[in-house]
């Protein structure tokens, strides 16, 4: 596919129609890294904020975040999600939380937004939950890490 479809004949915006399309199982994992310091690592990781615990906040977070996605994305289809996996991976040596999400589906459109779009809910919750502590906290390194399904198959990018 080499142009956007996302426009129509007058280059407007549209939400492309999948009407004709195939329902099948489809699959999105994205990743997500949030930078910390040494002292809100432990708080984050000893779950000793004065707000909670933010993993547990930002898992809740995430999880709704992926049921809003077509609320907050103007183009992105409601899609029907039978799953939402998301794991936080925290990196000592680096101060750093990793997120990872795993969104399914099965339906006529995939769900890379959806796996986007928790990642990142997930990670401006543990910065909201952080920001009294430290204000210096960097989210980086948002991206999809893998897609199945559909016609387009499977995309790796690990």
């Amino acid at each position: 596919m080499s142009e956007l479809s996302h426009f129509n004949n007058e280059k407007h915006a549209k939400m492309v129609d999948v009407s004709d399309k195939e329902a099948t199982l489809r699959e999105a994992v994205a990743v997500c890294t949030v930078f910390v310091n040494a002292e809100v690592f432990e708080l984050i990781t000893s779950g000793t904020t004065k707000k909670g615990d933010v993993l547990a906040v930002a898992q809740i977070a995430g999880v709704m975040a992926a049921k809003r996605t077509p609320d907050i994305i103007p183009m992105c289809h409601p899609v029907n999600i039978t799953g939402v996996d998301i794991s936080f991976t925290p990196d000592k040596q680096q101060c750093a939380i990793n997120i990872k999400a795993t969104v399914r589906c099965m339906g006529v459109t995939g769900v890379e937004m959806e796996a986007l779009t928790v990642v990142s809910a997930a990670a401006l919750t543990i910065y909201d939950m952080c920001k009294a502590v430290q204000k210096d906290i960097e989210i980086g390194s948002i991206k999809l890490v893998r897609k199945s399904g559909g016609t387009s198959g499977e995309y790796i990018n690990e």
